[in-house]
């Protein structure tokens, strides 16, 4: 069940009938130039207000901090009284704000001290709340219409407060059993109705206020319930301050409030300007601020505030703040604040410092801190990708101009020329082919195409500026530039296709020119193979012709040198194959390991004489191609 509390709605009636027209009693100095008075000047005599000039003026400084702390969803109806119910506002939210009711209370002016009090009555103010508690506010009528069918979980609660001057304690009762009956009858017509609402739960706060000096006829009661329904509570207060003091009380209790003080404020006095002074100020707000100092069990707290031992307060000292913003403490909450005494020096010297002081940020107009953050957290994380790797757009410097304005509520024209200038640049940059950083983490090769690289980058531009439609009009003009970019006219497309065509040639050509090389590299290295073998082979057969003694002479071969005398090796002009490189340490090798023939050794042009000692002996000449002949 969706419950609106008795803070969603609340009734001032206040009487104006003519006996709230008696002064209060309460003096205040209206001379106040007591000192350099010239001779035999009269001093002006003190003056009071009457009943009904303090109890306006609580009133009003109940309704103050109620706005000043809750600006949206507390209203106030304020109801007068007298030979009629005046009802001076409704519930819409325009004219919920302190100069629509101070107006309205000007126009009714001050009670007539000579009316009639037989034809005045509070009662008909108090008929008059109950008939305004059971009308909808624009609140529950929203809540309402979410709901549809469930309509009636929809709660209605209110609360009565009503300033008056009442005779007895019999006179009070009376007073509790004509709004508890007026309740039953006003919900019997609003369960057949449409536009009203049935009252689930009332609080009734009756505050009976007499002069100063005065015994008062009433008793004060603490709440009680008079039915299901209907709860009752009764203040017997004097007027002047202490009334203003009462009221200051309730609205801290009926709005969840607390006290904070700020102390050893400096200032500069008036009257002597190099002389300052410290003050105090003590300011409201939501008691949710004290959360975290009762949790700490440090309250801080400084004994009773100015409206006397009944209420706390928790002290803060002043501390001037500096202009380096790294020495600042981190927040922790933010909460509406509203001074007690609005209207002193120190209060207003401290809201002055605050609202003017770019280190603090206060605007009367805004709506809950927290819900504001909420309601930005949600905007900027409605495309959010979890990881840097998931995203192409948000490591990219081009799209920031776009990206950070897209997430307001609503854009200017200056944003949605900027949106667009960003949109054309990336199409620019597509258009020359530049890189992206897309992300290759778990994939094989170079990661996709850079066609594929600008699709999907702007998919993903899609998609956010698609989570952002709905704020605004302009939102939707950014998202049409978008997609009227990213139609490509049949030339765009065809330039396209011949770039991929483009792309694939040149990759099948380094593929073909990889196996190429690897099947070369394949061949030699089997080529080697089989030359290694047969030098092994060859090797092992010299070795057997070698040491077999009957074996004939090796055949002719081809002279070897010596290492020492090995002729340099000439630089290939081209590179040198492996082959080769291989086959020159195998000979070198192969050369250290047998003895070089003799006839080789003496030969001229490698051709050796065979047979020299048979022309010694026969006394022959030996030809070149080793025949003899005689001489």
């Amino acid at each position: 069940m969706k419950i609106f509390s008795e803070s969603h709605k609340t009734v001032f009636v206040v009487d104006h009938c003519p006996y709230m027209a008696e002064s209060c009693r309460q003096h205040v100095e209206f001379d106040m130039l007591v000192k350099n008075r010239t001779q035999g000047i009269i001093p002006l005599a003190p003056i009071s207000k009457s009943l009904w000039t303090c109890s306006v003026e609580s009133s009003m400084e109940y309704c103050r901090i109620m706005y000043d702390i809750f600006p949206f969803r507390k209203l106030v109806n304020f109801i007068v009284s007298d030979s009629g119910a005046h009802v001076l506002n409704s519930w819409a939210q325009e004219d919920q704000n302190l100069q629509e009711l101070m107006a309205a209370l000007a126009a009714v002016g001050p009670p007539n001290p000579r009316a009639d009090p037989e034809c005045c009555s509070i009662l008909h103010g108090l008929v008059a709340a109950v008939e305004t508690l059971c009308k909808i506010t624009e609140y529950q009528h929203e809540a309402r219409t979410l709901l549809m069918e469930n309509a009636e979980r929809v709660g209605n609660r209110g609360r009565i407060i009503c300033i008056t001057n009442a005779k007895s304690d019999s006179h009070v009762r009376m007073l509790e059993d004509c709004v508890q009956e007026t309740i039953h009858e006003h919900n019997k017509l609003a369960a057949n109705s449409d536009h009203l609402m049935q009252i689930q739960r009332c609080e009734l706060v009756l505050i009976h206020t007499y002069p100063v000096g005065e015994d008062s006829l009433v008793s004060d009661r603490p709440k009680k319930e008079l039915s299901p329904v209907l709860t009752s509570e009764v203040h017997s207060v004097r007027a002047g301050r202490h009334l203003a003091t009462k009221l200051n009380i309730l609205v801290q209790q009926h709005f969840d409030l607390a006290s904070t003080t700020i102390t050893n404020i400096p200032m500069k006095e008036e009257q002597h300007a190099n002389t300052s002074a410290n003050y105090d100020v003590e300011l409201l707000h939501h008691k949710d601020a004290h959360v975290d100092f009762l949790k700490s069990g440090d309250t801080h707290l400084g004994g009773s505030s100015r409206e006397g031992p009944f209420k706390e307060t928790i002290t803060l000292k002043w501390c001037t703040p500096r202009t380096n913003n790294i020495e600042l403490h981190y927040c922790t909450g933010a909460y509406r604040i509203s001074p007690v005494d609005v209207n002193s020096r120190p209060s207003s010297c401290l809201t002055n410092f605050l609202l003017n002081d770019p280190r603090y940020k206060i605007d009367g107009s805004l709506e809950i801190p927290l819900e504001r953050a909420k309601d930005q957290l949600e905007k900027h994380t409605r495309y959010w990708p979890m990881i840097i790797s998931q995203t192409t757009i948000f490591n990219m410097q081009a799209v920031v101009p776009l990206a950070s304005v897209i997430v307001k509520e609503s854009l200017t024209e200056e944003d949605v020329l900027n949106c667009q200038k960003t949109i054309y640049n990336l199409v620019d940059m597509e258009r020359k082919n530049d890189p992206l950083p897309i992300s290759t983490v778990g994939t094989r090769g170079k990661g996709p195409k850079r066609d594929e690289q600008y699709r999907i980058m702007w998919n993903e531009l899609e998609t956010l500026v698609r989570a952002h439609i709905n704020n605004s009009e302009k939102h939707q003009r950014v998202l049409e530039c978008l997609m009227a970019c990213r139609s490509k006219p049949p030339e765009e497309e065809e330039r396209k296709k011949r770039g991929r065509k483009r792309e694939d040639k040149e990759d099948k050509s380094e593929k073909a020119v990889k196996d190429y090389e690897q099947e070369k590299s394949w061949q030699d290295s089997e080529r080697l193979k089989g030359i290694l073998e047969r030098g092994k082979e060859e090797l092992a057969e010299t070795e057997i012709i070698k040491d077999s003694p009957d074996s004939p002479e090796p055949p002719n071969k081809k002279p070897l040198v010596e290492i020492d005398e090995t002729p340099p090796v000439e630089k290939s002009k081209g590179p040198v194959s492996l082959l080769s490189l291989w086959s020159n340490r195998i000979n070198t090798a192969n050369s250290r390991k047998h003895q070089e023939f003799a006839g080789r050794l003496n030969s001229v042009n490698n051709r050796a004489e065979l047979y020299q000692h048979l022309k010694e002996e026969n006394g022959m000449e030996t030809t070149e191609n080793g025949k003899g002949s005689r001489q």
